[in-house]
C-alpha cells in the first residue's frame, strides 16, 4: 500500500512539474496544510468518541451492548466462548458507530480468539466479511471529515451509508454462510437390520 501511494504521489508530482513548474511548490504546501487541518478535525472527533467509549466501558455500557449482540454473534460465529463473543461484540459495536480506530484492538483480539474456536475457518471468514462491509449506524469518521472540509450538511450521509452498508453486510453474511457454513457429520448411520444381517453373511 505504501508503494502504491508513493507511486501515485511521484506520478502526480512529475506531471505537475512538467505542465506548470511554478505551481508545484505552492500546491504541495497547500495540500500539506489541508491534510493537517483534516487530521486535526478527525483527531478531535476521535478524541470525543474514544472518550465516550472509555466512559461506556467503565460504566458497563459496552458490556451491556456486548450482551445484546452476544446471541446474534453466537449464531453467526458458531461459538459459545464468552471472551471471544465479548471481543467480537465490542468490535462490532465500535464499527456501528464508525469508530474504526477504536474497533481495531478489539478486532485483533477477536481474530486471535476466533482462530482457536471449533469452526475457526468459518468464524474467521465471517468476522472478516463483517469488518469489510462494516454496518454503519453512525459514520462518525465520514461525518467529521465532511464537516472539516466545509460541508453544509455533513450528517446527510448517515441514511445512505446505513442503507448501503446494511445491504452489503447482509449479502456478505449470507454468502459466507452459504459457501463456508460448517457441515454437520453424523457419527452413526442407522441401517435396517436386514441389510446388516446380509452384510454379515457376505463377510
Amino acid at each position: 500500500m505504501n508503494a502504491i501511494f508513493l507511486g501515485l504521489f511521484l506520478a502526480a508530482a512529475i506531471c505537475l512539474a512538467w505542465v506548470n513548474p511554478t505551481l508545484f511548490l505552492p500546491t504541495l504546501l497547500d495540500a500539506a496544510g489541508s491534510a493537517a487541518t483534516v487530521c486535526v478535525a478527525l483527531l478531535s472527533s476521535y478524541a470525543v468518541w474514544l472518550g465516550l467509549m472509555q466512559v461506556w466501558e467503565e460504566s458497563g455500557i459496552n458490556r451491556a451492548i456486548a450482551r445484546l449482540l452476544r446471541p446474534i454473534c453466537k449464531r453467526l460465529f458458531k461459538t459459545d466462548d464468552k471472551e471471544t463473543l465479548t471481543a467480537v461484540s465490542v468490535n462490532l459495536s465500535c464499527n456501528l458507530l464508525g469508530l474504526g480506530g477504536a474497533a481495531t484492538p478489539y478486532g485483533v483480539k477477536a481474530a486471535a480468539l476466533l482462530d482457536k474456536t471449533r469452526h475457526a475457518e468459518y468464524a474467521s471468514c465471517m468476522f472478516f466479511a463483517l469488518n469489510a462491509t462494516s454496518l454503519q449506524l453512525l459514520p462518525t469518521s465520514v461525518v467529521g471529515l465532511r464537516a472539516s472540509l466545509g460541508s453544509g450538511a455533513p450528517a446527510d450521509i448517515i441514511l445512505p451509508t446505513f442503507l448501503c452498508t446494511a445491504f452489503s453486510t447482509l449479502l456478505a453474511c449470507f454468502l459466507t454462510w452459504l459457501f463456508l457454513r460448517p457441515k454437520t457429520n453424523r457419527s452413526k448411520v442407522n441401517c435396517p437390520r436386514r441389510e446388516l444381517h446380509t452384510a454379515k453373511l457376505h463377510c
